[in-house]
């Protein structure tokens, strides 16, 4: 008989749902870049120490190269952050990606897709088959009303979120019922209710909402962010510190707010 075969597994691989930072790049100026990284860094070491950074260049034209993407990482790590990625936008987003060996995240695919439809381009994997654009010519053989959207119930978490824990709600609220522990993590693509303290970190409108809120009852946060604007417990003022408050975003300001 043959010798007995070892099927277990080395390693377990799973996929869930990230926090890293996204490092939109609007000016490439390495020194500048550098120093406002660093600066973040010496804020809030706890957050911003060692961090795992996205380079998005969905804002530069045209795409870096090789060899100043490259000074860039260095100049990144130098400031004391660890860049681990690309964001998804472009075939020469990718085809960097490919030469300074760092991996395209598709999780922001879609949010470029979604951008570039806006302004009025269709992106080639919404393209319609044969014989589509035809048929959507022709009148319907009866006009019936689309029916009404159903509202996505909100995500209830009733248990404390401890230290090193993610709570996220895609495409909805959350809602906590309890404390938010300092280096726990909760996210909504929607708003965020916390009927308890909140320590650790709090994104609401984490694909873009600007609308979206956060409501907590007893504020310590370390870092709030509302459609990835943020700040930081260093840069609140300490009369909300312990507070009933509400956080959103006003002309792309980050307001905080005490609450009666």
């Amino acid at each position: 008989m043959a010798a007995n075969m070892d099927y277990e597994q080395a390693g377990e691989l799973k996929f869930g749902q990230v926090g890293i930072a996204n490092l939109r790049i609007r000016r490439l100026d390495l020194d500048k870049l550098e120093a406002e990284m660093a600066e973040r860094v010496r804020r809030a070491p706890r957050l911003f120490a060692r961090a795992a950074v996205i380079l998005d260049f969905g804002g530069l034209s045209p795409c870096p190269d090789t060899a100043t993407t490259r000074e860039l990482i260095q100049a990144l790590r130098r400031a004391g952050v660890l860049p681990v990625a690309l964001a998804y936008g472009t075939r020469e987003v990718e085809a960097l990606a490919e030469a300074v060996e760092l991996p395209l995240l598709a999780k922001f695919r879609a949010q470029y897709e979604r951008s570039d439809q806006a302004g009025g381009e269709t992106p080639a994997t919404v393209s319609p088959p044969a014989g589509a654009a035809a048929a959507a010519s022709a009148p319907p053989p009866e006009a019936r009303a689309a029916p009404a959207p159903r509202a996505q119930a909100g995500l209830l978490h009733l248990q404390p979120v401890r230290s090193g824990q993610q709570v996220y709600a895609q495409d909805r609220d959350l809602t906590v019922c309890a404390t938010v522990g300092a280096g726990a993590e909760v996210i909504a693509d929607g708003s965020i209710h916390v009927y308890g303290a909140l320590r650790g970190r709090a994104l609401a409108g984490a694909s873009g909402l600007a609308s979206a809120r956060i409501f907590c009852r007893e504020f310590h946060a370390e870092l709030v962010a509302v459609a990835g604007h943020y700040k930081v417990l260093e840069e609140i003022p300490r009369e909300l510190v312990g507070k009933a408050v509400q956080i959103r975003l006003e002309n792309e300001k980050l307001l905080i707010e005490q609450l009666d």
